[in-house]
């Protein structure tokens, strides 16, 4: 960086964003911080990272899950799901088995190990969760819910760019 890359006396940069208040940032953040605070739970007792505990948990959910569909499922980056995948096969937590019509496609489920791990951990992030949402009432909670659903439904598609 040079020195006019800086503003002199007198002269100011626009705010082009208000990180504080620029929602996408604001729930970035917040996610970020919830997601840690849950990593320490598997993090310490498993050594799992925060994409493979997301694998695994839609792999607990829906078995028989390719690659593909975890992330789209989880909106993971396909490489951080690759990766993950490959470390949770590695660590013996999932299998891998090739579809019975299409044997391109593998079909990834959870082994002995990682239901084990799943079971465990899961009510352990259920915990987490209710003490984060404790500090809303139920009518609270009920439009949280409702306003994350809406704007997944309807304001995703509206920021997509037209034409």
């Amino acid at each position: 960086m040079s020195e006019s890359d800086f503003p002199g006396p007198g002269q100011h940069q626009p705010v082009l964003i208000n990180l504080e208040q620029f929602l996408p940032f604001r729930i970035s953040v917040l996610s970020n911080r919830v997601s840690a605070n849950i990593a320490r739970i598997y993090g310490d007792r498993y050594g799992i990272a925060i994409p493979e505990w997301r694998v695994i948990t839609i792999l607990a959910l829906y078995p028989g899950s390719s690659a593909s569909e975890v992330s789209d499922r989880s909106a993971m980056d396909k490489v951080a799901v690759s990766r993950a995948v490959a470390r949770l096969l590695e660590r013996g937590f999932i299998r891998r088995e090739t579809h019975g019509d299409d044997r391109r496609r593998s079909m990834l489920a959870l082994s002995g190990s990682g239901r084990q791990v799943y079971e465990t951990v899961a009510p352990l992030v259920n915990e987490m969760e209710q003490r984060l949402m404790s500090v809303l009432n139920d009518e609270e909670r009920r439009a949280l819910e409702g306003l994350i659903d809406r704007l997944a439904r309807d304001g995703l598609p509206r920021m997509v760019p037209r034409g």
